[in-house]
């Protein structure tokens, strides 16, 4: 018997609120198969979707069956979704290098585009992956209302609402949430501090030495090697006082 999911209370985050702003650089854009007027907008689309899943995907990290059958009608965008997410890039990227509930905290920014509500809803889908298995997991969120209210079969998912009502915006969320969690962050032994062999002074511009300025010549003057005139070392006892006075003569 399944364990239902744990309920938990959804809060106000931005991405549930309206927006009335003037769309800008920072409104997210939409990629969708329903306003497809070429190949090159398929191809944007697939862009999206890896850089939505994976952040960025290499050469080898793409799946050239799953963007087959998107090209030919044989699945959704949804499906599309589905198999990124249970490829072995992100099993590898993601699952295999996090805990439970930061897996469940990617995996809600990246399929249903927004943060988490709270601890309880990270602790509700981790009991979910835990009896149900990655696959049952990513399944409950992809056919959850709240993903096909917002996504449906035919978007891309993307992080909603990024504009906050003060005008800035929200981090993206490869930026607030990284790959790896600070466990196998040590384990993998980065960041690294690098030490410079060689130390670099700075010295402010109210400080620096202006034109005419003697510092400007203290290397030239450590360079010159002057040896100057010795010290005489003679003896008061060999000196004839009475010879070496001047007198006048007659």
């Amino acid at each position: 018997m399944a364990i239902p999911l744990l309920e938990y209370a959804p809060l106000s985050q931005n991405n549930r609120v309206a927006g009335y702003e003037v769309p800008g650089d920072e409104q997210p854009r939409i990629f969708s198969t329903d306003n497809l007027l070429s190949s090159t907008d398929l191809d944007n689309l697939i862009e999206a979707a890896y850089r939505q899943i994976f952040f960025h995907a290499f050469k080898s990290d793409r799946e050239p069956f799953l963007e087959s059958q998107l090209r030919s009608g044989q699945i959704t965008v949804r499906e599309f979704i589905r198999g990124l997410t249970l490829s072995n890039t992100f099993t590898n990227s993601f699952y295999n290098l996090n805990s439970n509930y930061r897996f469940v905290e990617h995996c809600v920014q990246k399929i249903l585009g927004r943060d988490v509500y709270s601890e309880r809803e990270k602790i509700a889908w981790s009991i979910v992956v835990a009896t149900k298995g990655r696959a049952g997991f990513v399944n409950d969120l992809l056919n959850s209302d709240e993903y096909l209210e917002n996504f449906g079969d035919s978007i891309v998912p993307y992080q909603r609402r990024r504009v906050l009502p003060s005008g800035s915006s929200e981090l993206p969320f490869n930026i607030k949430s990284p790959r790896y969690n600070e466990y196998y962050r040590a384990k993998l032994g980065f960041p690294q501090i690098i030490w410079q062999t060689i130390v670099r002074r700075y010295t402010p511009p109210d400080k620096q030495a202006k034109a005419g300025d003697p510092a400007l010549f203290a290397s030239m003057a450590q360079s010159v090697n002057a040896a100057g005139n010795p010290p005489q070392r003679i003896s008061p006892q060999n000196i004839d006082y009475m010879n070496a006075v001047p007198y006048r003569r007659r």
